[in-house]
């Protein structure tokens, strides 16, 4: 099994990246974990509290549980993953099942941030992409997809994300063993990480098992 962890600020490209894998690998053969799905239940708290939840700050996760599914995983046993409702601020009491499988992702903005997690990791990446243009993309897409006014995304961003992305998820970028530039416009790049990662599969398929 290879475990790959994907970091990278809101808007950096980090879906795009992991389409790309996706894509690369035979059917069936990955599954990805989001570590949003990973947020603290709040369901104890009321709700104006838990909508004052900062969800970019690395204390909105439940780390040790992120860690021992991804240990589960790793072991050769399925894990039922948790999910979250942006809605209600709390967790969700339906779960996926996810079976191991080749390939395992674990995605999201501070995926790098937590260093037992980084320790389960065979291949860490983090996606590199300019503020102006993440900020950009963080307005087209929620504009388009969430009905959010233009004037509470650029508060949004100066308020939360680029404070939270220039403390916390930048400088996880030291442990990363490969980092993409500008996603979108490198496909030189992408097929280099595409090539290492197939690369690091056969290497350690054709290793023989330690029982």
């Amino acid at each position: 099994m290879l475990i790959i962890g994907i970091a990278g600020g809101t808007g950096s490209g980090k879906t795009t990246v992991v389409r790309k894998i996706v894509e690369a690998l035979p059917e069936n053969s990955v599954s990805v974990i989001p570590q949003d799905s990973y947020y603290n239940d709040q369901s104890h708290l009321p709700l104006d509290v838990r909508k004052l939840t900062n969800f970019d700050h690395p204390s909105a996760f439940e780390w040790s549980l992120l860690a021992h599914q991804i240990e589960e995983l790793r072991s050769g046993r399925a894990i039922e993953q948790p999910t979250y409702s942006y809605i209600t601020c709390t967790r969700l009491p339906e779960t996926i099942h996810i079976e191991p499988c080749d390939v395992i992702i674990v995605e999201g903005i501070l995926a790098l941030y937590d260093r037992k997690l980084r320790e389960l990791m065979d291949l860490k990446i983090y996606v590199e992409t300019g503020s102006d243009e993440r900020l950009i993309r963080v307005i087209e897409r929620d504009t388009a997809e969430r009905g959010h006014p233009l004037e509470m995304l650029i508060a949004k961003y100066r308020n939360v994300l680029k404070p939270m992305h220039d403390e916390f998820v930048e400088p996880t970028k030291q442990y990363a063993d490969i980092i993409i530039p500008n996603v979108g416009d490198n496909s030189s790049a992408v097929e280099m990480m595409r090539a290492y990662i197939q690369g690091f599969m056969r290497e350690k398929n054709s290793k023989p098992s330690q029982k």
